[in-house]
């Protein structure tokens, strides 16, 4: 089986003796990225936040992206995430993962535009595989 993102980070920096706070203070990132890197909250990372944890664990950027995940949302059909979405603002329980049928840690982000209207953000993640709606 291949080693996830989060595994691997965890490993290397333990391999380095860093402490979660240590990886982020040498990565200057915050260290609730890190805890969601290492508890497989986040499988796919943005450039600059590859870039940051690359110097803290002393790799190259090419080190790292072979552990990444391809985003649910680009690998799932869209009708099917939209439909979980919708699950989700409804505030439906006992959601199953598409790809394993585990159950779905689910929750909506509540964000305000600029005019101030209140935005509904549904997220989900599988407790047991890689798939997450972002």
């Amino acid at each position: 089986m291949k080693t996830s993102l989060a595994e691997f980070v965890s490993q290397t920096r333990e391999k380095l003796g860093l402490s979660p706070s240590g990886l982020a203070k040498k990565s200057n990132l915050p260290i609730e990225i890190i805890e969601a890197i290492e508890s497989a909250q986040e499988l796919f990372l943005p450039t600059t936040i590859r870039q940051k944890l690359a110097k803290g664990l002393r790799l190259n950027t090419r080190d790292i992206k072979p552990y990444e995940k391809i985003p649910a949302d680009e690998t799932a059909p869209m009708e099917f995430i939209e439909v979980l979405k919708i699950s989700i603002l409804d505030d439906e329980k006992d959601l199953k993962c598409p790809d394993c049928g585990a159950d779905l840690i689910a929750h909506i982000e509540k964000m305000y535009d600029l005019e101030d209207n209140l935005i509904k953000h549904p997220k989900a993640r599988c407790s047991k595989c890689p798939f997450q709606i972002k």
